[in-house]
């Protein structure tokens, strides 16, 4: 029975979402001020065992203990967050450039085209910005909308990338098998790919692993599976570096790229910059990470949102 319980939540209904839609099922959020559109799909919530076994290829220490951990339903973007609708932030002409106290804040010119030449129109997914150039984004987004967007948590983001499954990859075992389902170093050519052009995971989501890693909410921590509850665990950020990322890389090897792989945030994804204090929203040395949105079933208060930003673009 909860198979077909979570087959019929998970069907897609092309719908355009409002602020007063709150059916679970699949969606689309028009980026206000352009065409584009941003494509949700609806997480069950559920308990799963995050973390990998000491005896998967490539386990570490900071994968485990495992731990049966529990998230609350949520949706999820199904692709990667791409240059063209960060660019429709980037260019409004309504958002400050002034401190991060301003109800929404844009983040400061580029130096240089942190795109390296890789694309951007047309569906590819945008990098090289902080975890506050991506947690502005869904700021400003909430501003334009009312409705609340973030990342996703750690526990979510494997949660959604597993998708039922308790193998090394959402596809199984063999590792053969991720040139279907992902962009990383020995298919790539160095560089990005326009988002959900392989195959999905059993939950209909794109790049889970691969094309740009993806930032998280969390702070990162090696004993993260100490650290945490067992229910809607997070780790709320209180400086800087470092911060988790999730899903591997076009510059990645597949080790990297399995479901319970983690990695994290280092003042060195932003060595190359000649700004003194260097930006806090662009990395020039993180040209391979980008992000996804999380839209939570339990929409918090407006005082509650506000709260939540504030805190998370705080450190």
């Amino acid at each position: 029975m909860k198979f077909f319980v979570s087959l019929f939540f998970l069907i897609s209904f092309n719908a355009v979402v409002g602020q007063n839609d709150t059916a679970f099922k699949a969606f689309s959020q028009i980026i206000p001020g352009s065409s584009y559109s941003y494509s949700f799909q609806p997480i069950i919530g559920g308990s799963f065992t995050m973390g990998s076994p000491a005896t998967e290829k490539g386990h570490t220490k900071t994968e485990g203990l495992q731990k049966i951990v529990t998230v609350s339903p949520f949706w999820i973007g199904v692709y990667e967050v791409t240059h063209d609708q960060f660019g429709v932030f980037y260019k409004d002409e309504q958002v400050s450039q002034g401190s991060k106290t301003d109800a929404v804040t844009r983040p400061t010119a580029q130096y240089i085209d942190l795109s390296w030449n890789m694309g951007k129109d047309g569906g590819f997914p945008v990098n090289s910005m902080s975890q506050d150039g991506a947690m502005m984004f869904c700021r400003w987004l909430y501003s334009k909308t009312g409705i609340f967007y973030r990342l996703p948590t750690e526990a979510e983001w494997e949660y959604a990338c597993r998708a039922g499954t308790k193998t090394a990859y959402f596809f199984g075992n063999d590792a053969k098998l991720l040139p279907q389902y992902g962009w990383f170093l020995a298919n790539s050519k160095n560089k990005y790919q326009k988002v959900g052009t392989k195959k999905p995971n059993p939950w209909g989501l794109y790049d889970m692993l691969g094309n740009v890693s993806e930032w998280v909410l969390d702070q990162y921590v090696p004993n993260y599976f100490d650290s945490i509850g067992s229910i809607d665990p997070v780790i709320t950020p209180s400086s800087r570096y470092p911060k988790s990322i999730r899903g591997g890389s076009y510059l990645d090897n597949p080790i990297t790229m399995r479901s319970a792989a983690r990695s994290y945030s280092e003042p060195q994804l932003n060595k190359r910059d000649p700004q003194m204090p260097k930006s806090r929203w662009w990395l020039t040395d993180g040209m391979n990470i980008g992000f996804r949105m999380v839209r939570p079933l339990k929409q918090p208060t407006k005082t509650e949102a506000d709260a939540f930003y504030a805190k998370y673009l705080g450190n």
